[in-house]
């Protein structure tokens, strides 16, 4: 009950504070520890921000997944090229064109949030989502 009840607020933490600063979105999706899978919350958020974008082929995607410190360096860089395909994978079905999606796998290695503690390894436990206008 912790973890959901954690994930809930690490939810609507990512739709308060990371939403559109500028021109550039950002989404953080975060997951349960060892887990890629995405609640359904989330996905409808992320469906939202996607089908309130005008002129998406115009935008860059990046998707860069982190993970906490538990666990080894392998089954971290695992675990955080899943997150990140799952991530990719739900971008296009929900139209976003995958040619324009890059990410990147940060693993453990570049966490923001402090690892030392529950809340902050929960933090870490994410991907993020950042759509950025095409400068011509």
């Amino acid at each position: 009950m912790k973890s959901f009840a954690l994930g809930i607020i690490l939810f609507l933490y990512s739709t308060a504070a990371h939403s559109q600063s500028g021109k550039e979105i950002v989404r953080s999706i975060y997951f349960g520890g060892g887990s890629w899978s995405i609640s359904r919350e989330q996905l409808v958020d992320l469906q939202k921000v996607v089908d309130g974008i005008k002129n998406l082929e115009f935008y860059e995607i990046s998707v860069t997944s982190h993970t906490d410190n538990i666990g080894g360096k392998e089954f971290n860089e695992y675990l955080s090229h899943m997150r990140s395909q799952t991530v990719i994978d739900e971008l296009v079905k929900m139209k976003v064109p995958q040619e324009t999606i890059r990410y990147k796998d940060f693993d453990f290695t570049e966490p923001f949030f402090d690892n030392s503690n529950y809340e902050g390894r929960a933090r870490n436990r994410r991907v993020d989502v950042i759509f950025t206008p095409i400068t011509f």
